[in-house]
């Protein structure tokens, strides 16, 4: 997908599920739970709750608790959440420009769904060598 109109929200969310449709069993029933919210931009919130000033930094985040320690004794507040944010994504896509965006998508949904399965950054970057 890099040629055409720019991809709306609802095609991106589209993609992101594709991706977690392709996910092995276990961890695809594990995903389910996790709602997907696609924004043109992360809210103000949310950048300085992660120290970030430029919001084209964050293309996408996990809002919950991972797997990993999650308890019988933890209370929800709602589905855990994985955002995607279509203009720092786009933004990534053009900068780039050696990625196809459908590809660049998939990669910040994995990753954020990583974060569910209870990776941190430090984890996925040793297996996913993305910015190489």
């Amino acid at each position: 997908m890099t040629d055409g109109p720019l991809p709306t929200l609802d095609e991106i969310e589209q993609i992101a599920r594709d991706t977690v449709a392709g996910f092995p069993a276990p961890f695809r029933a594990a995903a389910r739970a996790v709602a997907i919210h696609v924004a043109d931009w992360p809210d103000a919130q949310m950048l300085r709750e992660l120290d970030i000033d430029d919001a084209r930094e964050l293309t996408g985040l996990y809002e919950g608790i991972p797997l990993t320690e999650k308890s019988f004794f933890d209370q929800p507040t709602g589905p855990d959440r994985v955002w995607l944010f279509r203009e720092p994504i786009l933004d990534e896509w053009r900068t780039r420009g050696d990625v196809d965006l459908a590809e660049l998508v998939a990669h910040v949904t994995v990753h954020e769904f990583a974060h569910h399965f209870g990776w941190s950054d430090d984890d996925i970057a040793t297996i996913d060598r993305w910015w190489e």
